[in-house]
């Protein structure tokens, strides 16, 4: 029913009120209109206006009106004082014209609903009819006070009501309304008054629904406070008999008036032509409440915004409420640990240089062990060497080429190596890998101690300065910023490597995240690892190195309950993690290593997928050595001795895989570049 017609009838009730008509009787046609009941509520309306009612007899002074007295002016035709009030006190019900001037209304009423709602009121009528009668002698039980405030007032002034059926300004009734405009406290992101309106229309129309779809009091944060009532007066009146009381714990009653009627007349019907479902419309906002209860509860800005963000994760439409608590949680946390985008600003780090790095700190490079074949979402990987033997720079070689090569995002989490180790490990990987080369086109090979030291070569007939080894000198009273100018002038090398370090600030869909832990639990492990996974969609993870948590520490057995938490992890979220272990110092030959070598526990092997034990062939053996390219094959390659003590081999074992086959392989690799090629199957040469 348009909403003009009931607000129409709903200034004739205030009007019969105006004039001391039966107060129950109004109160229950209200609820008749309320409930959609409207071809009843006509009827009673008419057989209301046909009855005689006494006016109410004064008792002492007369109150002053709190409302209607405030808007009337002081006009001699319509001002009456008490003796015109008694003169007159029996002719304002028998005004003929009044009556028919509300007879007309009524007539126009039944009118409208004969042609447009006739079928829909009875089909209404048949539905709820059963129950109209009791529910109007609950509430007549109730005190009228409670229902209508202001009603004594209004009671005694029926002597100002001549011409009650007109809508003159001095006469309307006004009602305090609520400022539905107000200023939210919440930022735009967590805004959404469709959404409020959508779920509070729903249950409008069908109460039953919050026997399921409630909101308990502590996370209740609607942003209408004009909703937020109306919601409080389903779960007393409305869906008061089917409302669970752990729903209404917390809440005080609601205030009503004819704007929250109006109000709740207009949401029915708006919301009932929808085809909203109701489960999702109660997840999502819940899920906004959660957000909104934990932005205003954080005082610290940095992390409001990180928890304004969770709504624009890419999986947050798939995410519980109890999975947005958790992504609350996991923001803290993360925050706790310093965080960077490993890809980004390579170009600024490289030309600055102004980090701990070139400030006299000693630089381990240690030697990257082995590249994994295969790798899929849902295993875990572990490649296990002894320390100091290149762990963190494969870490950075997989972690690269899966990003760049595969397209995908990557997180690497560090307790060994700092973001700037692994930025300049980063711009050497980038720089010399073959693969990566044919993407940014820059055909280039760069040691990772010159670009520390800032060295490049002059173009041919450039008239500079250089050093015993070639490359251009910075002048004694030549700032960083003027170096770099002029080596853009007379240095090709140089600026190839700008262009690849460009290139590598261009690839945003495919960025390398890095955090850096030391001092964590498990816990906060596994949280790190969820607030990445829901913020970005992360699922290719490196963890280096594996080891216990801070509250084990030195207990090896405890590293198999670290194992077991990424494994989970990699299961239930179908992602790809890859640790790094470490091997004890031994004197077992590399092509014979074993899961005892491991320095932890060997039943971490349990709960992995894959296990790779490598270890550098030291010089002096390699003659002991040879591979093949194919596992049986006839032809076999000597291991070539370098004169470069940048160039090694490792040896390794794959000591597990899931998928099948375990074989010996060997890989040889460059220090200074960080550059690993799989050379084929490894054997001893007196083996048979």
């Amino acid at each position: 029913m348009p909403s003009e017609t009931i607000e129409k009838l709903y200034k004739i009730l205030d009007a019969f009120e105006k004039a001391g008509k039966d107060k129950k009787e109004i109160k229950a046609i209200r609820k008749l209109i309320d409930d959609n009941q409207l071809q009843e509520a006509l009827n009673r309306i008419r057989a209301l206006n046909n009855a005689t009612s006494e006016p109410p007899k004064k008792k002492g002074p007369r109150k002053v009106k709190k409302v209607v007295e405030e808007e009337k002016e002081d006009d001699d035709e319509n001002d009456f004082d008490d003796e015109e009030d008694e003169e007159n006190e029996d002719e304002y019900v028998e005004d003929e014209s009044d009556n028919d001037e509300i007879e007309e209304d009524i007539e126009d009423e039944e009118n409208k609903e004969d042609d447009s709602d006739e079928d829909s009121l009875k089909e209404e009528n048949k539905e709820e009819n059963d129950d109209e009668y009791e529910d109007e002698q609950d509430e007549e039980d109730e005190e009228d006070s409670n229902d209508h405030p202001g009603e004594d007032d209004e009671e005694e002034d029926y002597d100002e009501m001549s011409g009650w059926g007109e809508e003159k300004d001095e006469d309307k009734v006004v009602y305090k309304k609520e400022e539905k405009k107000h200023e939210s406290v919440y930022p735009v992101k967590l805004r959404d008054e469709e959404l409020e309106k959508t779920y509070i229309g729903l249950l409008l129309n069908n109460p039953k629904l919050i026997v399921k779809y409630y909101i308990v009091f502590e996370e209740c944060y609607f942003d209408d406070p004009s909703l937020l009532n109306i919601y409080k007066s389903i779960l007393f009146t409305e869906g008061g008999k089917f409302t669970p009381e752990i729903a209404k714990q917390g809440f005080n009653f609601s205030v009503d008036n004819n704007e929250t009627y109006k109000q709740k007349q207009e949401l029915k019907y708006e919301i009932g032509q929808k085809n909203a479902n109701p489960e999702k419309v109660y997840l999502e906002l819940r899920k906004l409440c959660i957000l909104r209860k934990s932005y205003l509860e954080e005082p610290r800005e940095d992390i409001q915004n990180q928890i304004i963000d969770i709504r624009d994760y890419e999986l947050y439409d798939q995410m519980s409420a109890d999975e947005v608590k958790a992504a609350i949680v996991q923001v803290s946390v993360t925050q706790k640990f310093k965080q960077a985008v490993l890809s980004e600003d390579l170009t600024e780090f490289l030309e600055k240089g102004e980090n701990n790095l070139t400030n006299g700190l000693a630089l381990p490079f240690p030697i990257l062990s082995s590249v994994f074949k295969g790798i899929r979402k849902g295993e875990t990987m572990a490649f296990a060497m002894p320390s100091n033997s290149g762990k963190s720079r494969f870490t950075i070689d997989i972690a690269a080429y899966t990003a760049f090569i595969h397209k995908k995002k990557v997180l690497i989490i560090s307790n060994e190596m700092s973001e700037e180790k692994m930025k300049l490990c980063l711009i050497t990987t980038v720089l010399n890998n073959p693969e990566i080369q044919k993407l940014h086109k820059q055909k280039i090979s760069k040691t990772e101690g010159e670009l520390l030291e800032f060295k490049f070569r002059p173009d041919e007939n450039a008239n500079v300065k250089v050093d015993e080894d070639g490359f251009i000198i910075q002048e004694p009273k030549e700032s960083r910023k003027q170096f770099v100018e002029r080596l853009k002038k007379v240095s090709s090398e140089f600026n190839k490597t700008i262009a690849v370090t460009d290139w590598v600030n261009s690839q945003i869909s495919n960025m390398i995240y890095f955090i850096n832990i030391t001092d964590h639990t498990n816990d906060e492990l596994k949280k790190v690892i969820m607030n990445y996974y829901y913020k970005e969609k992360i699922e290719y993870v490196f963890y280096d190195t594996l080891k216990t948590d801070t509250a084990n520490i030195g207990n090896g057995e405890e590293i198999k309950r670290t194992a077991t938490i990424l494994s989970n992890l990699a299961q239930n979220f179908n992602m790809f993690i890859c640790s790094t272990l470490q091997l004890t110092e031994s004197s077992t030959l590399p092509i014979n290593l074993t899961v005892n070598d491991l320095a932890v526990s060997r039943t971490v092997k349990e709960v992995l997928d894959t296990l790779c034990l490598i270890k550098q062939i030291m010089r002096a053996d390699l003659d002991k050595y040879q591979y093949s390219l194919e596992e049986v094959d006839t032809k076999f390659f000597e291991l070539k001795k370098y004169d470069d003590p940048d160039e090694r081999y490792y040896a390794c074992v794959v000591d597990k895989n899931r998928a099948g086959a375990k074989p010996k392989l060997v890989f040889n690799l460059n220090l200074a570049y960080n550059r690993w090629n799989e050379l084929g199957y490894l054997r001893l040469k007196d083996a048979e």
